[in-house]
C-alpha cells in the first residue's frame, strides 16, 4: 500500500510542475532491468538516451520513454562538459535526425525559448539546459499557426534545492582564415584587359612599359599593385573571449538561478581606425527564481539582459576587396618623393589632418575621391549597440483538492530589443601624385587634392529598430493513474504572442486555443490527440479560424508477452501520427483577400504640356473564400533499444503537403483580367498551390563500456525529397512546367561548350541575348525553333535552399580515465548551386580572378575552362546555366575536443569541487571537390578555423 501511494505521489508532484508523465508507475519499464545511461561511467547522457529522462514537448514535460509524435532532444547543458559552442544551436544536426538547419525539409521553424518566440543567438550555450526539436504534426499542434514548418524549443537552466554551486568558465580562441579569394595583380589584370578590348575590337588600353612598371613593384606608389589580402593591411589572425559565472543552489521552498557571462572578438583589418575600433563585445546576465509559496501556488520569475557593442569603421573593407581593382591608385602617397621644389604640394601637406605616420598622405583619383582605405584612415568610426531585456513569469496551481491530478498554469512574457548606430563621419581629402623621372628616380612634381578635410566632432545616430514581444499562455492540465495502469492526460490551453517591429505596420501575432488528450494502457499502448483552434487577422473575418486536429498512436511490442523472453530488444516501440494544421506562415501580406486600387500620382501625361493625369489603378481582385494553407501530413516511426540499450536507434518516414498556397491564378481566370501595360490586374489571391515534401530520418546511438574506458558512437541522418505538386502556371512547352519539379529546383540554360568559330555560330541557333562571338559559351536549342532564349531553359538540379537533400551528422566520445575525446562531423549531398559573384563571372570593368588564366582564347581553345573576356555585359556567358552550376557534396570535421577532468585525488578537499581543462578546433577540415568555392566568401568577412583553450570549475 505504500509502495502504491508513492508512485502516486510522484506522479501528483510531476503534474504540480507542469508535467505529465505516465509511466511514473513503474520503476524499471522495460524488462527487468535498467538501461544502460553513460552516467555510470563518469559521462552525462547528452543525448537523452536515458528513457526516464525528461523532454520538454508542448506546454509539458513526458519521460522520453512516453514521447509521442516525433521529438527528439539534447541535454546542452551536460554535452558543453565535454563540447564546448559558441552558439546555442551549433552542431545540432550531428546530435539530431531530422534537423539540418531546418526541419524535414521546410524552412522557417518556430524558435521558443523557455515557452516565447525569441532568438537562438541571445541565449548563449552555457545558459540551456535541454534543446528539443518537435517535428511531426502531432508535436507541434498546440502552438497553432506560426509552429507549422517544426519548433526548436530551448530551455534554460534552472536553480535545484541543494548546497550552493558556483561554475566557472573562461576561454581564449583564436580565428585564422581558411582562405582568401585569389586575384590578379595589376600587370596580369591590364595584360587581360587588353585582351577583353581586343576581343571587343577595341585598341589596348594600356602599354607594355606601363604593365613592365607594374609588374617590377620598383616604384609601387607611381605603378600600384595593390592587394587587399596583404598582410600590410590583414592580420593572420584575431582572438575571441569569453567568461561566465553561474551561480545556482536553493532549498525545498525555494531555488535560484543566476548566469553572468562576456565575449569578446577582434578583426582581421590591421590599419588605420580598424586597429583600435575593430570589436564586438557582449556582456550579458540571466536569472531566475521558482518559490513555492504555499502548497498549492509556486511561482518563477525569470529575466534576461544582453548588451552587444560592435565598433568598426565607415566602410565595407571586404566588399572593396572584391571590387577594387589593384592597379587603379595607391592607397598612401609618400611624403619623401615629394620634390623639394614643389611649395604647392607641400601646403597640401602641412594643411592635412589626415597623414598618416606622418609620412604619408591618403591616395586617391578623380574616381576614386572615396575609398576603402581613406575611409579606414580618416572616415571615422561607428558603434554598433543592441541591447535586449526578456522577462517572463509564471504561476502553478496544484488543484488536487478541488480534483485529483488537476493543476493550473500561466505564464507571460515581456521582451524588449532596440538597436541603433553612433558614428562619426570625417570628410578628407585624397591626392592624386603627378610623377616625374629624374635621372633614373621617380619623384612627385605636382598634386591633385579631390575633397577636403573637415573633422565635425559631432556624433550621429542612425539605423535605429526596435522589436516588442508579449506573450501569454494559461493552461489547465489533468495527469492522473487508474488501477496503475490506465494513464490518463488532458490539456486545455489558450497561447498567444505578438511581435511588434519597427518599420513594420501590422504586428506578428500568433493566437490559438489548444486541447490536448492522452491515454496509455500499461506502458504498451498509447494514444494522444492534440488540437488547436488558430486565429489570423491575414484572413477574411468569416475564416479567421480553424481546427487544426491531429492524432498519434503508439505500441510498445517490447512490453507484449510474445517479447517477454526475447534477449535482443529491451525496447522496441512503433509510432504512428497524422494531422492537419492550418497556417498563415506562407502568407505574405494582410489584406490579399480585398480587392486592391491605388492613387497613381503622375501616371500619365495629358494633352497639355506639363499636366498629369492621375489614376486610380487595380492591382487584384476580391476573395472572401480565402482560407488557410495547410499543412496535411501522415508519419511512421520506430525506436528501439537492443542488449540493455547497447544499441538505441530511432527512424521515422515522413509524408506532408503544403495544400492551398495562395497565388494570383492566371490559369483560372481570362487574359483580360489583368494586363502590364497599362498596370491592372482583377486577380484575386485564391487558395491553388500544393507543395509535397517526404522522406525518412534515422538516428543510432552505440555505447560500450570497458574496464576504465567509455566509447559512444552517433549517427543521425535525414533523406528528404520534395516536389511542387500543383502549380499555376502557363508554360508553351511542358519541359519548363515547375509542377512535379522539386521546390528547390535550379532552372538555366544547358550548355554545349564554346562556340568554335565563326562558321560553329553561323550553324548554331541564334543567340537571343546579344551577339556572339568565338570564346562565348553555346547553349542547346531546347525547344528546335533556332533562337536561344529563356524559352530554353530546362530544370538542372536541387538547390538544397532548406538544406541538403542528404545529410549525415557522426558524433563520437572516447573516454579513457580523466581524459575525453569528443569530435563531431557531418557530410552533405545531393545540392547544386551557381557561382554568380564576380569573382567567377567576370565582365566590363569588374576585378578579375585567377580564374580569368584559363579564358577561352585562340591558343587555348582545346582546354579552355572559362568564356572569352570581355568589356561588354556579356549577356549571353552569364546566364543561368549548368556551365556555373557545381555539386556541393562535402564531408565537413566539424570540431574535435579533447578535456581533462583533474581528479579529487588531487583537488583534496578544498574550495574547487571540480576543475577541468580542454583545448577544440572548429571547421578543421573539409573533403570536397569544389572545396575551394566552398570555402570561400566574396565580398565578405573571411571564413574561419577557431582554435580554442578553456578552463571550467566547481566550487
Amino acid at each position: 500500500m505504500k509502495y502504491k501511494k508513492l508512485k502516486i505521489a510522484l506522479c501528483l508532484s510531476m503534474v504540480g510542475l507542469g508535467t505529465f508523465d505516465a509511466s511514473a508507475s513503474r520503476l524499471f519499464p522495460y524488462k527487468n532491468n535498467a538501461p544502460i545511461s553513460p552516467a555510470r561511467f563518469g559521462l552525462q547522457d547528452t543525448l537523452q538516451t536515458d528513457t526516464t529522462a525528461l523532454i520538454q514537448v508542448a506546454f509539458r514535460k513526458v519521460k522520453k520513454q512516453n514521447l509521442m509524435g516525433e521529438v527528439q532532444a539534447v541535454n546542452l547543458a551536460q554535452l558543453m562538459e565535454k563540447n564546448y559552442t559558441t552558439y546555442s544551436l551549433e552542431n545540432l544536426d550531428a546530435l539530431v535526425s531530422g534537423y539540418n538547419g531546418n526541419i524535414w525539409g521546410s524552412s522557417g521553424y518556430l524558435l521558443l525559448v523557455d515557452g516565447f518566440p525569441r532568438d537562438a543567438e541571445n541565449v548563449m550555450p552555457t545558459e540551456i539546459d535541454q534543446i528539443s526539436v518537435l517535428k511531426d504534426a502531432n508535436a507541434i499542434a498546440l502552438y497553432g499557426s506560426r509552429a507549422a514548418k517544426g519548433v526548436i524549443y530551448i530551455t534554460t537552466k534552472r536553480g535545484k534545492a541543494g548546497t550552493q554551486k558556483i561554475n566557472i568558465r573562461t576561454n581564449a580562441g583564436i580565428n585564422t582564415p581558411i582562405s582568401y579569394p585569389k586575384y590578379l595583380g595589376s600587370a596580369e589584370y591590364m595584360t587581360l584587359y587588353n585582351e577583353a578590348r581586343r576581343n571587343d575590337g577595341l585598341p589596348d588600353l594600356y602599354t607594355q612599359e606601363s604593365i613592365y612598371k607594374h609588374s617590377t613593384g620598383e616604384n609601387p606608389y607611381r605603378y600600384p599593385n595593390v592587394d587587399y589580402y596583404s598582410s600590410d593591411y590583414i592580420k593572420k589572425s584575431y582572438n575571441r573571449y569569453d567568461a561566465t559565472a553561474e551561480v545556482s543552489g536553493g532549498n525545498e521552498r525555494t531555488q535560484y538561478y543566476t548566469n553572468f557571462g562576456f565575449w569578446s572578438a577582434g578583426s582581421l583589418l590591421n590599419f588605420g581606425e580598424a586597429v583600435d575600433n575593430n570589436t564586438s563585445n557582449r556582456f550579458n546576465m540571466r536569472g531566475n527564481i521558482n518559490v513555492n509559496l504555499n502548497k498549492i501556488i509556486s511561482l518563477n520569475v525569470d529575466a534576461a539582459a544582453s548588451f552587444y557593442t560592435s565598433k568598426g569603421v565607415n566602410t565595407d573593407y571586404w566588399a572593396a576587396a572584391a571590387t577594387g581593382r589593384p592597379h587603379r591608385f595607391s592607397p598612401l602617397v609618400p611624403i619623401s618623393m615629394i620634390e623639394e621644389s614643389d611649395e604647392n604640394s607641400m601646403i597640401f601637406v602641412n594643411n592635412s589632418n589626415f597623414l598618416v605616420d606622418d609620412k604619408y598622405l591618403l591616395g586617391g583619383s578623380q574616381l576614386d575621391q572615396t575609398n576603402a582605405f581613406a575611409n579606414i584612415y580618416a572616415g571615422g568610426s561607428n558603434r554598433h549597440l543592441n541591447r535586449q531585456f526578456q522577462f517572463n513569469t509564471g504561476l502553478d496551481f496544484n488543484l488536487n483538492d478541488v480534483l485529483e491530478g488537476l493543476t493550473f498554469k500561466t505564464a507571460m512574457a515581456i521582451d524588449y530589443q532596440n538597436q541603433y548606430n553612433q558614428s562619426y563621419n570625417n570628410n578628407y581629402a585624397v591626392y592624386q601624385a603627378n610623377w616625374n623621372n629624374y635621372n633614373g628616380t621617380d619623384l612627385i612634381s605636382s598634386l591633385t587634392k579631390y575633397g577636403d578635410d573637415r573633422v565635425s566632432g559631432v556624433q550621429n545616430i542612425g539605423g535605429s529598430a526596435y522589436r516588442q514581444t508579449l506573450g501569454f499562455t494559461a493552461q489547465l492540465n489533468y495527469a492522473r493513474t487508474f488501477n496503475e495502469q490506465h494513464h490518463v492526460s488532458a490539456i486545455v490551453l489558450a497561447n498567444a504572442f505578438q511581435i511588434g517591429q519597427s518599420a513594420a505596420y501590422h504586428k506578428q501575432s500568433n493566437a490559438n486555443l489548444g486541447l490536448q488528450l492522452g491515454y496509455q494502457f500499461a506502458n504498451k499502448y498509447y494514444v494522444d490527440f492534440s488540437a488547436a483552434l488558430p486565429h489570423s487577422a491575414k484572413l477574411p473575418e468569416a475564416k479567421r479560424k480553424a481546427i487544426s486536429p491531429t492524432l498519434s498512436m503508439a505500441w510498445r511490442i517490447s512490453e507484449e508477452e510474445f517479447m517477454k523472453d526475447n534477449t535482443v530488444f529491451n525496447n522496441l516501440k512503433l509510432k504512428a501520427s497524422a494531422g492537419i494544421i492550418n497556417t498563415d506562415l506562407d502568407i505574405q501580406d494582410y489584406y490579399l483577400y480585398q480587392g486592391y486600387y491605388t492613387f497613381n500620382n503622375a501616371a500619365w501625361y495629358s494633352w497639355r504640356d506639363g499636366q498629369l493625369v492621375h489614376t486610380f489603378d487595380r492591382f487584384r481582385g476580391e476573395n472572401m473564400d480565402m482560407r488557410y494553407p495547410q499543412r496535411r501530413e501522415i508519419t511512421f516511426g520506430i525506436e528501439a533499444g537492443m542488449y540493455n540499450n547497447l544499441v538505441t536507434f530511432n527512424a521515422s518516414y515522413f509524408y506532408n503537403q503544403m495544400n492551398g498556397m495562395l497565388v494570383q491564378p492566371n490559369t483560372l481566370y481570362p487574359m483580360y483580367f489583368m494586363s502590364y501595360w497599362p498596370t491592372y490586374s482583377d486577380m484575386p489571391f485564391v487558395n491553388f498551390n500544393i507543395d509535397e515534401r517526404q522522406g525518412v530520418d534515422f538516428g543510432l546511438n552505440i555505447n560500450k563500456t570497458f574496464n576504465n574506458s567509455f566509447i559512444s558512437l552517433g549517427v543521425t541522418g535525414l533523406y528528404y525529397d520534395t516536389k511542387a505538386l500543383k502549380r499555376d502556371e502557363l508554360y508553351e512547352n511542358t519541359y519548363q512546367n515547375r509542377a512535379n519539379k522539386p521546390l528547390d529546383a535550379l532552372w538555366g540554360l544547358q550548355n554545349e561548350g564554346f562556340y568554335r568559330d565563326q562558321a560553329d555560330i553561323d550553324q548554331a541557333a541564334t543567340s537571343g541575348f546579344g551577339e556572339v562571338k568565338p570564346g562565348d559559351i553555346k547553349y542547346k536549342d531546347q525547344n528546335g525553333d533556332g533562337v536561344i532564349d529563356t524559352r530554353d531553359e530546362i530544370y538542372l538540379g536541387k538547390a538544397g535552399w532548406a538544406g541538403a537533400p542528404f545529410s549525415l551528422g557522426f558524433n563520437i566520445t572516447a573516454k579513457w580515465k580523466n581524459v575525453t575525446l569528443f569530435a563531431v562531423a557531418t557530410a552533405r549531398y545531393g545540392a547544386h548551386e551557381m557561382k554568380s559573384s564576380s569573382y567567377f563571372r567576370m565582365k566590363g570593368e569588374d576585378k578579375y580572378s585567377i580564374i580569368a588564366r584559363d579564358r577561352w582564347t585562340e591558343e587555348n581553345k582545346e582546354t579552355a575552362t572559362y568564356p572569352r573576356l570581355t568589356t561588354g555585359n556579356s549577356d549571353n556567358n552569364l546566364r543561368s546555366s549548368d556551365f556555373w552550376m557545381y555539386k556541393t557534396n562535402r564531408f565537413d570535421l566539424s570540431k574535435v575536443q579533447i578535456s581533462y577532468d583533474f581528479p579529487t585525488s588531487v583537488l583534496g578537499k578544498g574550495i574547487v569541487k571540480e576543475l577541468g581543462i580542454y583545448t577544440n578546433g572548429y571547421n578543421l577540415m573539409t573533403l570536397a571537390k569544389e572545396k575551394e568555392t566552398m570555402q570561400l566568401n566574396v565580398g565578405g568577412t573571411p571564413r574561419t578555423r577557431f582554435f580554442n583553450f578553456g578552463v571550467k570549475a566547481l566550487f
